[in-house]
């Protein structure tokens, strides 16, 4: 039986337009009523999430920057489960600046984003951005950290990132698809974690856990998961961690396996 429905944003629930399908909708009431916990796993803060989540009639906890930070949809409350602390973020980014052409750094606190100069990340969300003075100005400025952002003109490929993982292993170097954008936590955080903590209050082990996802930061919560679901437009790293491939986003691949395990309110897993 599924009992945990874990499934991240960008790219594998959301159409490549932002927005969730009718037939995404329907599928995941559907698990509602048999029974199963919809928990949102994505990269973007809390603030970014609350209108997503109410078109899609999801509730309950979220877990959002990777697994930084847990956000009760219902009440708004936020819980930093997974900080970086600043003086290491201060050396990771002193040991990166060097490694990467043309970087720029950035804070995200939970709450808010502090940019510092060279920071030339595009996006079309609405995000909180405070601009600061400088790179130094980061540290002094940020009353917390979650992720430590990084970007550069240079493409992100899996190579990039085990170089850049292997010069700073007190920390986790991942990317979740933004161009030229790396994002860092603490070594022990990722989406996974935080999912295994939560699932452990909910008396739900790994195996009553389905796990959707496209990006490398999704790759561990795939690999928990008692079934780990990529979407077809997945990265190869999803790709290669997930149990099974579903249709694209932008063809429902969510929809067309949580039809699969709820067809009545089963909840089954089909046999692969």
């Amino acid at each position: 039986m599924i009992r945990v429905v874990a499934v991240d944003l960008d790219g594998t629930l959301l159409r490549s337009d932002g927005t969730v399908s009718p037939r995404t909708v329907a599928a995941l009431r559907r698990a509602d009523r048999a029974g199963a916990r919809i928990v949102i796993c994505t990269a973007r803060p809390p603030r970014e999430i609350g209108e997503i989540a109410a078109a899609a009639g999801v509730g309950g906890t979220a877990v959002c920057a990777n697994g930084a930070v847990t956000y009760d949809l219902a009440t708004g409350a936020i819980a930093i489960v997974g900080p970086l602390p600043l003086d290491l973020a201060e050396r990771v980014a002193a040991v990166l600046g060097p490694a990467l052409d043309g970087v720029g750094f950035a804070v995200e606190t939970g709450r808010r984003a502090l940019i510092a100069p060279g920071f030339d990340h595009v996006s079309s969300r609405s995000i909180v951005r405070v601009a600061v003075a400088s790179v130094s100005a980061l540290w002094a400025e940020a009353e917390s950290c979650v992720k430590l952002l990084a970007w550069s003109p240079a493409p992100v490929t899996g190579e990039l990132i085990a170089r850049l993982q292997a010069l700073v292993p007190e920390v986790t170097v991942t990317w979740s698809g933004g161009k030229g954008m790396l994002e860092i936590s603490a070594a022990t955080v990722s989406k996974a974690d935080t999912l295994t903590r939560l699932c452990a209050g909910w008396d739900v082990p790994a195996d009553q856990v389905i796990a959707f996802g496209d990006m490398p930061n999704d790759v561990p919560m795939l690999r928990w998961a008692g079934v780990g679901v990529a979407v077809a437009n997945a990265q190869t790293q999803a790709l290669a961690a997930a149990d099974r491939v579903t249709a694209s986003n932008d063809d429902d691949g969510v929809a067309v396996v949580l039809e699969e395990l709820f067809p009545g309110g089963s909840g089954v897993v089909p046999a692969r």
